[in-house]
């Protein structure tokens, strides 16, 4: 199999998730989002798993790797439909930090051309809690919502070629191997 092969692509697409995947868990602790945390961190793990099945020619790594592009691709399919309030699913629930804060998405105060606000009294009819102080955010030139659909839809999309990839990467390494025994 030469360097140019869909062996290399499939190292660039394992490395190009790592990066996308550090980007996501960054902002996700920012967030305090405890169950994609947890999600991001077997992500890496798998990645490189994944990386390192290619580069050392382990096609049941890779295989592992190909079932987790799936998964992958459904726990982003969910994050989009978490954030987009379908199927019952709602935003502003605190299920994604396993109901022990309640802290949101980081991108919803800090979003792009966000301008937050603390309020010195909380409004009529809103308990503030001993350690948090309302806050009130105007002016975003895109809904925090989106920008964590397009992080899901980035994953999706790199890990469905991920998912290709890695199909015919263990499909020409058992080839090689099975020419090799003819031999």
């Amino acid at each position: 199999m030469g360097c140019c092969s869909g062996r290399c692509t499939l190292i660039f697409i394992c490395t190009l998730q790592l990066v996308f995947g550090l980007e996501r868990q960054i902002f996700d602790f920012l967030g305090y989002q405890w169950a994609p945390i947890l999600a991001n961190f077997l992500h890496f793990i798998i990645v490189i798993l994944g990386l390192f099945g290619t580069i050392q020619y382990r096609p049941r790594y890779i295989i592992v790797y190909t079932v987790w592009a799936a998964v992958w691709v459904a726990w982003n399919v969910f994050i989009i439909c978490f954030y987009l309030d379908v199927g019952g699913l709602s935003k502003d629930s605190e299920m994604l930090t396993f109901h022990i804060s309640a802290h949101h998405s980081w991108w919803s105060e800090h979003g792009p051309g966000c301008v937050r606000r603390e309020m010195p009294q909380a409004p009529i009819g809103v308990q503030p809690s001993e350690n948090h102080s309302y806050i009130t955010v105007m002016g975003c030139l895109l809904d925090y919502q989106y920008i964590e659909v397009m992080q899901s839809s980035t994953q999706i999309l790199v890990a469905l070629l991920g998912f290709v990839y890695a199909c015919y990467v263990v499909s020409a390494i058992t080839e090689e191997e099975d020419s090799c025994l003819r031999k």
